[in-house]
């Protein structure tokens, strides 16, 4: 990559120009990054720190990347797909499932933006081998303030993590 980015952790960097441009060979270099994280994902964040109104982040995860359910009391969030399948799943408090949004890119006719300004656990499933989004929320990030679904299990365990995203594809597959 031409650019510099300041690396905050081995998923998440910072442009720190005040006109930020992306092209395709950088998403391209995400995707190696991405590939080469645990969790298979990256992000740049196009604002200038965690303390800003306003964060808008191009987003990259591989296929096996987990996106514990969560929701963000007070927050508003919308995604827009660059690239790729997902179906993002929203679940009513006790964990059933109560609406699928099945998106992909422009090109390929599904839906490829949403805006969600209502606290409502969500999780993606990725459908295709990498997904890149561009998502918008405001700030300030405070890790403490995403609530994380009681239901659904923390990543750091990985035979629970393989155990709900299976079972999530059988309920989803009854949908």
């Amino acid at each position: 990559m031409d650019k510099s980015y300041q690396k905050q952790n081995s998923e998440v960097l910072y442009t720190s120009d005040s006109i930020t441009t992306v092209d395709r060979l950088e998403i391209e270099n995400f995707k190696i990054l991405a590939d080469h994280n645990e969790r298979k994902r990256v992000r740049l964040c196009t604002h200038a720190d965690s303390n800003q109104v306003l964060h808008e982040m191009l987003i990259v995860h591989g296929r096996s990347a987990y996106v514990r359910p969560h929701k963000h009391p007070g927050k508003t969030e919308s995604t827009h797909v660059i690239e790729g399948l997902v179906d993002i799943v929203l679940f009513t408090d006790d964990g059933k499932i109560d609406r699928v949004l099945n998106m992909g890119d422009y090109a390929s006719g599904k839906i490829f933006y949403y805006r969600m300004d209502a606290p409502v656990f969500h999780t993606l499933i990725i459908r295709s081998d990498v997904l890149v989004f561009h998502e918008t929320t405001n700030g300030p990030f405070n890790r403490n303030a995403t609530v994380f679904a009681p239901w659904s299990p923390d990543d750091a365990d990985a035979t629970s993590v393989s155990n709900f995203i299976s079972d999530l594809n059988n309920r989803l597959n009854l949908v």
